[in-house]
């Protein structure tokens, strides 16, 4: 079962909103759902000062940050680093459903963890202590597969008390190493396959179809033919966009959920194997431990 501090809905005449929260002390996690009935502009501000890692998991939007006097159109799958003291967003939404998760860090908490990072950091912890809005990054980067497993670690967190503090505390630093990380693969790299906002929007769709069918996975051919992008583009686009090749991404998703299944259910690992379409149980067996460093059946030993 999720564990969670607090949850609680937002309810307006054309959407309605399922906010999560998770608190390790100062540091506040948030997860949040929102279902559009019909097309609307969301309003939200905050005078608090705070660093917000910011991931957009699904849906199209553009919102502008009045703050940082930017607008942005963006497509589910995004990441990026934000400080302001204080914030004003107008979220025009593209989609019916956006799902988005952010971590606010205090800003002398996140000056204490960045100010000896890397380069790119450390320019940005510069404008966070003299109190300058910034963004670490122009390019608002993808979500990969590592970050998105560490996201879901934390919506399925299972401990409680002190050490689910520690847990979601690792988990935030964790997803600001990161998220610095993919701000350099992405000052380094060149966008050749994927340029048009079209067909970025195509790869993200390849990702949740991914998602959306891990038991049963896809193959390129009918990937390829549900999207609308030739199998070539396809494994390109995807690798550019994620750093990982379609069958690596499906490899890393499978195993998180066959992890997550060992935690949470009493299912066998064969039942596991099976069900999320491996040939046998010691295929399985391998492909966790190479991921993992155990086996399946250890991760059910309960001390």
């Amino acid at each position: 079962m999720t564990n969670y501090d607090k949850q609680f809905e937002l309810t307006t005449p054309n959407s309605v909103t399922t906010v999560t929260d998770w608190f390790s002390d100062e540091i506040r996690l948030t997860h949040t759902i929102t279902d559009y009935r019909k097309p609307d502009h969301m309003h939200t501000s905050n005078d608090s000062d705070f660093v917000r890692l910011h991931f957009g998991l699904k849906g199209d939007y553009a919102f502008s940050y009045k703050q940082l006097n930017r607008s942005f159109d963006l497509v589910g799958g995004h990441h990026n680093i934000m400080y302001s003291n204080g914030f004003e967003i107008e979220v025009q939404p593209k989609a019916n459903e956006i799902e988005t998760f952010g971590i606010q860090f205090p800003k002398a908490l996140f000056i204490e963890f960045t100010q000896t990072g890397n380069e790119h950091l450390q320019r940005f912890c510069e404008h966070v202590t003299a109190g300058k809005e910034a963004l670490l990054s122009e390019n608002w980067g993808p979500i990969d597969n590592a970050t998105q497993q560490v996201i879901g670690q934390i919506m399925n967190c299972r401990f409680t008390g002190q050490l689910k503090k520690l847990f979601l505390l690792s988990k935030s630093i964790e997803l600001l190493v990161l998220s610095a990380e993919a701000y350099n693969y992405a000052a380094n790299k060149k966008d050749i396959f994927i340029k048009s906002k079209t067909d970025k929007e195509k790869i993200i769709a390849v990702r949740d179809l991914i998602n959306d069918r891990l038991n049963d996975p896809p193959g390129l051919t009918e990937i390829a033919q549900l999207v609308g992008l030739n199998e070539y583009k396809l494994k390109r686009g995807f690798k550019e966009t994620f750093n990982a090749t379609v069958f690596e991404y499906l490899t890393g998703q499978r195993l998180q959920l066959a992890n997550q299944y060992l935690l949470d259910t009493q299912k066998t690992s064969a039942e596991i194997a099976y069900e999320l379409g491996y040939s046998t149980p010691q295929h399985f067996n391998n492909a966790f431990k190479k991921k993992f460093g155990v086996t399946p059946n250890s991760v059910r030993i309960n001390p």
